[in-house]
């Protein structure tokens, strides 16, 4: 029981720090991409209907790119 305890205590992490890292940057890449997918259509035909939607359209576009953002910040803190 004792040999089972002192092994855990030295296990290794399952990947580097920067290794997940760089999985966390792409997904988050990866979602806010699928996010703007859906909110850049939706945009473009409302400003389509209406121009006056054009600055509204561009915020609700540009908005998923603060989860990339932050996650670059995440990266470079690690």
């Amino acid at each position: 029981m004792i040999g089972l305890l002192q092994q855990a205590q030295e296990a290794a992490p399952a990947i580097e720090p920067s290794a997940a890292a760089a999985i966390a940057l792409g997904l988050a890449a990866l979602g806010a991409g699928y996010a703007e997918r859906g909110i850049g259509a939706a945009a473009m035909g409302a400003i389509a209907e209406d121009d006056s939607l054009f600055v509204t359209g561009l915020i609700l576009t540009v908005l998923p790119e603060t989860i990339l953002i932050l996650a670059l910040v995440g990266f470079f803190l690690i």
